[in-house]
């Protein structure tokens, strides 16, 4: 089979691409390389099976190629990241609006099968837990950019949806929650690998806001085993999926966790919202979701720990430091 991974070069990209190969699949990878990193993806250069193509998603007729040689497009090319969306407005509506109308309305026109992936974070500040795929989305005001990617993400899926009605487009929709593991930057404000970096350098640990919001962490090659398993079941074209992990914990405790396991003699400072990102941001409090459809579908659970994941990151980034 060959399938098209849009944005293929990110964190989450690189690993579904590499576990495809690993099936016998051929991967056709596109990306930018603006919030994607070639070294993500060097190990799997040479193989016959994968070709790489650094282009935008707005570039349709580069696009439009791709999607006429595959049979199935897993689309996670987005602006990505909280840091990014507050500092890049523009090219966050932009690649997420655009960008995959371009890709869905090809997808459409050769009919190809579409994995779209969205965020947790189309729930927005709906005070509901955990997340069911049927619950309101509910947003912050316009003035907060910071609730543009949430809003992207979900004009996205209505986009998906739409096709799906009108044109008989089969998509299927995943809404990941916080996935971790090797290869994810934290430069972009992801909050594991930007922990694990300042202890083991012993930098103070930057926890912001007062710590106490929580999260649940999944492990990458749980999540795309899931997501590869989801290819071939049709009875599923036009739903909406949770996929994460159940396993809560606060801020705080991360990065005390992080700081045991490093050894490190870093300090965890709390730096307000206002001074991390901008004045009058606002996050959610707490972001679990229900699993339990995507469990009855495929038998899906976390195999992975917390602790576990964070000592395979922990491994990886002590590698990293060593050059």
């Amino acid at each position: 089979m060959k399938i098209l991974v849009t944005g293929g070069a990110g964190f989450i990209g690189s690993h579904l691409s590499e576990m495809l190969l690993d099936k016998g699949e051929h991967v056709d990878v596109i990306d930018d390389l603006s919030t994607g990193r070639y070294e993500n993806i060097t190990h799997l250069v040479g193989d016959k099976n994968f070709h790489f193509i650094v282009d935008t998603i707005l570039n349709v007729s580069t696009v439009e190629r791709l999607v006429q040689e595959c049979e199935v497009i897993f689309h996670l090319a987005a602006s990505v990241g909280v840091k990014r969306i507050v500092e890049k407005p523009v090219n966050t509506i932009e690649t997420n609006v655009l960008g995959t109308h371009a890709v869905l309305s090809l997808a459409a026109k050769y009919n190809r099968k579409v994995i779209l992936f969205s965020t947790s974070e189309v729930y927005g500040k709906n005070p509901k837990l955990p997340y069911r795929e049927s619950d309101d989305c509910v947003f912050g005001s316009t003035l907060k950019s910071r609730w543009s990617y949430g809003c992207t993400k979900a004009l996205d899926e209505f986009l998906g949806l739409a096709y799906h009605k009108e044109q008989g487009l089969p998509i299927v929709i995943i809404r990941v929650f916080n996935v971790i593991g090797p290869r994810q930057t934290g430069y972009y404000g992801m909050v594991v690998p930007t922990f694990v970096r300042q202890a083991l350098r012993n930098m103070p640990i930057t926890v912001y806001g007062n710590g106490q919001q929580s999260r649940c962490f999944a492990y990458v090659k749980d999540l795309v085993e899931a997501l590869i398993e989801l290819v071939n079941k049709n009875e599923i074209i036009g739903q909406i999926f949770n996929i994460g992990s159940t396993e809560e914990i606060t801020i705080e405790e991360l990065a005390k966790k992080i700081k045991k396991k490093t050894g490190s003699k870093s300090e965890i400072v709390f730096i307000p919202y206002g001074q991390a990102y901008e004045e009058g941001f606002e996050d959610m409090i707490k972001r679990k979701p229900d699993i339990s459809k995507i469990t009855r579908l495929i038998g899906f659970g976390p195999r992975t720990r917390l602790d576990k994941a964070l000592d395979i990151i922990i491994s990886h980034e002590r590698k990293m430091d060593k050059g």
